[in-house]
C-alpha cells in the first residue's frame, strides 16, 4: 500500500498472530490472526487514519509498531531504519521518537501522580531537562500549549474532565519531543463537541511542530477533515488505501462503501443508503476462504468465494478487491 513520500514510517507485511491454547497442557490449537500482512506508509508531517470496525486489528497494528506486543513477521521502517528486528535496548530511542495517546485518558494516567509528575515522567526517563525546576517549567509550557492552566499542575487526574485529561495525555506525549504520535481511538470516549476541540488541537500542533500522526479510529466521519490519507482495515488486512478526499467521494472497496454508508449524513443524496455489509464479522481465528469480505458483500464475483484477491494499485492508492477496475496488480 503506497503513501506520500518521503515516508517517516513504512509498514511492510506486518503480521501479529495470537496463539489459541486448549487442554490441560495448553497446547496451541490455532491462532487469532489479528494483523495478517498489513502494508502502509505515512509521509513525514502528514496524518494517516487507520479505520475499521472493532476487532479488525487496527489497535494491534499500533501496539506492534510500539512493540507493546511482538510481531511474528513483516518489517517496520522508521526514517529508513528497520526497527522490529532490533534488540529492545537498541529500540529504546524509538520509544522517545514514537509516542502514543490512548483511548481512555482516565486509565492512561496514574491516579496517584500529579499532573506535573505525569507529564514530566517521560522527561525523567530520557534525561530531558537539567534539573527538576527546568522540567517543571517545561511542564508549564506544555500545559499552556494544550490549553490548560499551568497553575493546576499540582492537581490529580480525577480533578479534571475527560477532555482535559486527554489534553494532559497529549502534553505528556509531547514532553519528549516525538516525531510520530499514534492516536489510538484518542477521541472516541469524548463528547462530540470535545472531539472537535481535540482534533483542532492535534491539527494545530501538527502545523506548529511538524508532527506525523497514525490516527486509529472506527469512525470514518471523524477523519474527513483531519487525515491526509485513509487506510481501511478488515480482518487483519488493509483492503483500501488512498487520499481522504477520494476515499470519501469514491470508495473502491465494498467494505469502505459500507463504512461510509453507515456514517450519518445531512446530504439528501446519501440519507437512507443501506450499508453494503451483510451479517456479522467473521472470526479472525477462522477467516473465510477466498476474499475475507465475500460473505458480507452484496456485489461479488464467483472467484471471490475461492481466491484471495490481489492488491490492485492505482495512481493514488490501492484496493484489495476483484471488483476494483483500472488498476495494476
Amino acid at each position: 500500500m503506497t503513501g506520500p513520500s518521503p515516508a517517516l514510517l513504512r509498514v511492510d507485511q506486518l503480521r501479529t498472530w495470537f496463539p489459541i491454547r486448549a487442554g490441560v497442557f495448553q497446547r496451541v490449537t490455532g491462532h487469532v490472526r489479528a494483523v495478517d500482512g498489513v502494508d502502509f506508509e505515512i509521509g513525514r508531517g502528514t496524518t494517516l487514519a487507520l479505520v475499521g470496525e472493532s476487532g479488525c486489528g487496527k489497535t494491534t497494528v499500533g501496539r506492534s509498531i510500539l512493540r507493546l506486543v511482538e510481531a511474528q513477521g513483516g518489517a517496520v521502517h522508521y526514517d529508513g531504519e528497520e526497527i522490529l528486528s532490533r534488540e529492545l535496548d537498541a529500540f529504546r530511542p524509538y520509544r522517545r521518537r514514537i509516542q502514543v495517546v490512548m483511548q481512555d485518558p482516565a486509565s492512561a494516567l496514574d491516579p496517584r501522580m500529579t499532573v506535573r509528575d505525569a507529564i514530566a515522567e517521560g522527561m525523567e526517563a530520557f534525561n530531558i531537562g537539567a534539573n527538576t525546576q527546568e522540567r517543571t517549567d517545561r511542564v508549564a509550557d506544555l500545559m499552556t500549549l494544550v490549553k490548560l492552566d499551568p497553575d493546576t499542575m499540582s492537581r490529580y487526574p480525577h480533578e479534571f474532565s475527560g477532555g482535559q485529561r486527554q489534553r494532559i495525555c497529549i502534553a505528556r506525549a509531547l514532553a519528549v519531543d516525538p516525531e510520530l504520535i499514534i492516536c489510538d481511538e484518542a477521541i472516541s470516549s469524548l463528547d462530540v463537541s470535545i472531539q472537535a476541540q481535540i482534533l483542532n488541537l492535534l491539527k494545530d500542533l501538527q502545523e506548529e511542530r511538524g508532527l506525523t500522526y497514525l490516527f486509529i479510529t472506527h469512525d470514518l466521519g471523524v477523519v474527513r477533515y483531519f487525515a491526509d490519507r485513509i487506510a481501511v482495515m478488515y480482518l487483519g488486512r488493509v483492503v483500501e488505501e488512498g487520499p481522504t478526499e477520494r476515499i470519501m467521494a469514491a470508495p473502491r472497496h465494498p467494505y469502505t462503501q459500507a463504512l461510509l454508508a453507515s456514517v450519518p449524513s445531512l446530504d439528501p443524496d446519501r440519507r437512507g443508503v443501506e450499508p453494503a455489509a451483510l451479517g456479522d464479522v467473521p472470526s479472525p481465528a477462522n477467516p473465510p476462504k477466498g476474499c475475507h469480505y465475500h460473505p458480507r458483500s452484496a456485489p461479488r464475483l464467483e472467484q471471490c468465494d475461492r481466491d484471495d484477491p490481489p492488491v490492485v494499485r492505482f495512481e493514488d492508492g490501492c484496493s484489495r478487491c476483484f471488483l476494483s477496475q483500472g488498476g495494476q496488480p
